[in-house]
Formats: C-alpha cells, structure tokens, sequence
C-alpha cells in the first residue's frame, strides 16, 4: 500500500508558530504510523511564498522578496528536525520547477475556456488576499482578521469554477470521507447550498509583482492559490514522474480550519478542470487558542515551536499537541497544561512503569529478561495478553481515523494496566521466596513485553523516546525494522535479552515560579498537595546515594490525630519521633483520626517546615497509593514490622 501525506504549504510572510508545528507534527506522525504498518510512504511539507502580503512584509524590512523568503523559508526547514519531522520533500513555490509546472498548468485551463478576462468590483481583504462575499463577511467585516475589506473594481482573469458546482456537490456527497471531520464536510456543503462564484485568479502587476506570471498575459501574475495548491501535484513531479502516478490516488493533504475553502472547493474544481481526479482525503483541525484566547501576534501571544523544545523537550512538546487536541476540534494551549500532561502522563505513568519494572529485572534476574512460565499462567496474566490485543487494534483504528488522542489512550490503558499488574503481584515480595521464582520470572517478562508493545506504539508519536526505551530494552536493531503486528501477537521478546536501567525518559519539570498574589495561591496549592505528590512517587528520575542519605527517616507514633477545618484531605498530626512535633498529612479520605491513634508510622524527619492550611507541618508521612485486589483505590501508610522506640532512625 501506498500513501501520500502533505500539509499546507506555510505562507512565509511571518516565522513558524504553534499552529504550524501542530500541523507538522501530525504529519508527521501519521507518514510514521504509515510506514511502521509497512507502507510505502511520502510526505511533503513546504512554504508559499508568493502574493501581497510577502511583498509588503519584505518592504517593511527594507529587503527584495527574494531575500525575505529564502531567509524566512530556512528558519521553516530548521525547525522540523527539531520536532523529530522527517518529510520526504520540502517544496518552495519559489523553485523552478514548481514556477513551470503552475504556468503549464495556467495554460491548460485556459486553453480549455476555463479561464476568462473581466471587470470585477468586489470587497478585498488583503488579510486573506481575496475577494469575500457578502455571505462571508460578518458586520461587514472579514471574519478572520476582523477589518472592512477594501471595495476594488480592478480588471483580472477568472476562473470558472462556477461550471463544477454540481459535480464537486454530487463527489462530496458520493465520498463521505473526502472531507473530515464530519462538521468540515457539512460546512462545504453549506457553502455550496449558494450559487458558486467564480474565482479570480490574478493580479495586475501595476499593483503586485512579486508572483508567477500568466503564461498567455505577462501583464498579469496568478492570484496565490491558483500557484500554491499546485505544489501538492509539483512535489510529485506532474505530470510524467512515477511518483505522480504511485501517489496521487491516495493523496490525503491536512490542513487548519482557516483555509477550508481553498482546499475543499477550489482546489478540487481546479483538478477536474485539469482532467485529474481529486485528492483522496481532506483532513481538517481546529485552533490552537492560547489560554482561551485566541492566538495573534496584535495580542503578544503567539507561541513559538523553539521555545517549546527549549523549555519542555521534544517527546513532550509532540505527545501534549496529540494528546490535548481533539483533531477537527480546537484546543487551549498553556505551559500548565503541558507540566501536567508531562508529569502525570510522561513521569508518572509511563515514566515510573518503564524505571521500576527495568530496575526489578535487573536487581532480580541479573539484568536479563526472564523466560515466562507459560503453562501456569494466571488470569490477570491472561488479561495482560488480551489487553495487549486490544490495545494494539484500537491504536491501528484511531490512527488511521485521525484521532491521535484516542490511539494514545488506549497505550495509557493498557500502562494503567501494567502499573496495577506490578502492584497485584508484588515482584518484591515473590523474590523473597525461592518456591516463588518461575512466577517471579512470568512477572518480569510480561512487564518487558509489555513494555516492548508500549515502544513498538509510541514510535510514530514520540520518536526519541521510543528509542530510549528500544535501547534499555535491548531492542534497538528490532524496533528501527519493527512493522506494526496489527494482531498484537504476545511472546516476541527473547529470554535472554539483556536490559539495562539507562537513561530516565521524563526528568521531572516545574512550572516557573510567578509573582504577586497569583503566585501565592499556586504556591499554597502546591504545598497542599505536595504529601500526595510524594507518596505517589511522581517523576521517574533517580538520584544518587549521596542524595539519599540526606533524607531522614524516622519511626513515629501518632499521639492526636485531628481534621483541618476547610480541607477534606488533609489531617494534623500530633507525632513523638522521639520529640513531639506537629505533621500535616493529606490521607483524610483514607483514616480517620481516630484509627491513627497510637500507630508507629514513618515520617521524613529533616524537611524545611511548611504552613498548610494555616498549620505548620514539620515532616512528612510516608504512604504508598495504588489499587487493592478489587481495584479500588487505596493509600496505605508505611510502617514498621516489630516493636521499635518512636524516633528510631530507618537505615
């Protein structure tokens, strides 16, 4: 099978924002998905690089067009393998070839009397470098750029798009999938339900020079979209090369919801004039607003892809863009939603799993991946398998639908699945007992296969990160060829295999520290949850022995236990280790104070006081959180086995 992958092609009249890396990305992801099921794949990115808007740009900059683009189109090309994007060509509209192939193209249409001179009087936005109609404006305004476009009565070439109306209606509605998601679909055919006006295409050059010139009218160049959409046919090599006729039946292009239009009504009309059959597929996403606002630069806010990858990296700047938005929806962006995503999906779940079973392998069984007890398998091993199936079959479906989100919550299913797998068998304690190890060695190995499905899926979504799990997993070689097993066949990975702990997938990040009284609030929420925090073990870095021995640990008793006023979570503690000090501890939802009387628990003796809820706790208590037997929540606090004296020091 064969697939060919584009985005737009990015209009270089400003530098690459969010908007832009979020197109890629998907791109990008999906050539990936593609080529790990074993299919023969293209994508093509590129930048427009013609019209009104470049020229102005480039006045302002006191440079010749030429000088701006080549300068803007390389910041573009320098991005992409900042963001693990690989595509195969990167087109410019500047480049000959693409120059020849839309004035070859021009001439066809014209030749065919699809193109004709007329005087047009009509409402300009030079925002979007187009005539608008009334049906478009909104009080009287560009929807877009919110400013009254400008009346123009100029003379100009048209081209007659009017004349496939009922044949573009008629494919749509034959197609249920040309154009998705859905609503994208509906909103074509609504644009459609009105008479069709035909399209100007050109610009006399006494107003703009900077474009391609008409091949039958050198005093005219092509209006931008008549030049841009063909360099989805250009990148192919239009009209004699191989891969033209290899890839575009199975062209699918994706776009941002902005320029709908143009590609889901212009285009397809300009491809029938030409004789050739439309695209395959149109994908369309939403807006990236930044928290809830909308993104502009009049507004100071746009976000910039190499300030993300400075600050967050790349694996969790690609999962947060896949994972947030709902693709066809729009989405809030904020740097808090990305320190949660990375530290509750990236460091907590798959970060811990990946570190903590990678750790027992090798403390257990001298670094090498046992072999599995296959005749005495147990029923949660049974549902790990089929969980395994599952997964992988619901990851295949939502990709290829385009909901990334969807494809990455069933890995995280199946991550809960593991994590509860580990807490329900206990590894730690089956070690202690000789009788126990052939179910030790079964436990292990699911958890390494297990893991290789996880890295085999996060390939197409978080390259790098894949790696480094191939890497520890020893399975580099076997992941760089892996193709996608759509039957999620359990049991690949070899006994034997030696593991190592390697590098952490997700150091742990905090958020900037703010000021004024925001920054107070933040601060004191912070510290409310910092005991669950701790106790649930979040982030998957490691720290040195000499970092460890700075942390005292202490046996207490708990001599009053009582709830805070206003906090459903927290309780003050009243603890002799062996001087009495006051802790507080969030495991109201899970004790009362009345159980907690008189219990020996551990505490972090050494910590800097803190004041929560209007109490100052002198310590920590130590509690693990997880699921018991019937997979409900629990929090358990740590004690000690055997009478031992308040204050005695753990070593």
């Amino acid at each position: 099978m064969t697939t060919y992958i584009t985005t737009p092609i990015y209009y270089v009249n400003a530098m690459p924002h969010l908007g832009h890396a979020y197109t890629t990305v998907v791109v990008d992801t999906y050539a990936r998905f593609q080529r790990l099921c074993g299919n023969n794949v293209r994508f093509q990115t590129g930048t427009d690089e013609h019209g009104e808007k470049i020229a102005q740009a480039a006045e302002q900059e006191g440079v010749r067009p030429k000088e701006f683009v080549d300068r803007v189109s390389t910041v573009f090309r320098e991005i992409w393998p900042l963001l693990s994007v690989s595509p195969d060509n990167i087109i410019r509209t500047t480049d000959f070839a693409h120059v020849q192939t839309v004035q070859t193209i021009l001439q066809q249409v014209y030749d065919k009397g699809d193109i004709y001179f007329s005087e047009y009087c009509g409402h300009y936005c030079r925002g979007c470098e187009r005539f608008l109609t009334e049906k478009e404006l909104i009080d009287g305004k560009c929807p877009d750029h919110l400013t009254e476009p400008e009346e123009i009565a100029e003379q100009n070439y048209f081209f007659k798009m009017s004349r496939y109306q009922d044949w573009l209606v008629d494919h749509i509605k034959q197609n249920p999938d040309f154009i998705t998601p859905w609503r994208y679909r509906n909103e074509v055919l609504s644009f459609l339900s009105d008479p069709l006006e035909d399209l100007c295409i050109s610009r006399p050059i006494s107003r703009l020079t900077w474009g391609i010139s008409l091949p039958f009218d050198d005093k005219f160049v092509t209006y931008v979209w008549f030049d841009a959409l063909i360099n989805y046919l250009t990148g192919l090599g239009w009209p004699g090369h191989e891969n033209f006729s290899a890839f575009w039946p199975v062209a699918e292009h994706v776009i941002g919801k902005d320029i709908l239009k143009p590609h889901g009504i212009y285009w397809p009309a300009m491809l029938k004039s030409m004789g050739l059959a439309p695209f395959k597929k149109l994908h369309v996403h939403g807006y990236w607003n930044i928290d809830k606002t909308k993104m502009s630069k009049s507004l100071g806010n746009v976000v910039r892809p190499k300030e993300l990858l400075d600050e967050y990296g790349v694996d969790t700047v690609r999962y947060f863009f896949l994972k947030e938005m709902s693709f066809g929806l729009d989405s809030s962006f904020s740097h808090d939603a990305v320190i949660a995503r990375q530290k509750s999906d990236l460091a907590n779940d798959l970060g811990n799993l990946f570190s903590r079973s990678l750790t027992m392998v090798i403390k257990y069984n001298d670094s090498l991946v046992p072999e599995a007890d296959l005749d005495n398998l147990v029923a949660l091993d049974r549902e790990v398998i089929a969980a395994a199936r599952k997964m992988v079959a619901g990851y295949r479906q939502a990709m290829l639908d385009f909901r990334f989100h969807k494809g990455l919550q069933a890995i995280w299913d199946f991550i809960s699945l593991l994590n509860r797998y580990i807490v329900t068998n206990a590894p730690w304690e089956l070690a202690k007992d000789e009788d126990k190890t052939q179910r030790l060695g079964t436990v292990l190995y699911f958890l390494m296969e297990g893991l290789r499905f996880v890295a085999l899926l996060l390939k197409p979504v978080m390259p790098e990160a894949s790696m480094k799990m191939a890497l520890a997993l020893g399975l580099e070689e076997e992941l760089a060829d892996s193709r996608l097993d759509i039957h999620g066949h359990w049991g690949k990975l070899q006994p034997g295999v030696e593991v190592s702990q390697g590098r952490q997938l997700f150091p742990r990040m905090e958020k900037k520290k703010k000021t004024g009284q925001s920054a107070k609030k933040q601060v004191n929420k912070k510290k409310d949850n910092v005991e669950h925090e701790e106790q649930n073990g979040a982030g998957d870095g490691l720290i040195s022995f000499d970092d460890f021995s700075q942390v005292e640990l202490r046996v207490a008793e708990v001599v009053a236990a009582e709830k805070i006023v206003k906090s459903d979570n927290l309780l003050k503690l009243t603890v002799k280790a062996p001087d009495e000090r006051i802790i507080v501890a969030g495991i109201a939802r899970f004790y009362t104070p009345e159980e907690l009387r008189g219990r020996k628990v551990i505490i972090v003796a050494n910590l800097k006081p803190v004041k929560l809820m209007g109490v100052v706790s002198h310590g920590m208590v130590l509690a693990v959180k997880g699921q018991d037997s019937n997979g409900d929540e629990r929090l358990v606090i740590a004690t000690v086995d055997g009478d031992i004296l308040p204050g005695s020091r753990i070593n």
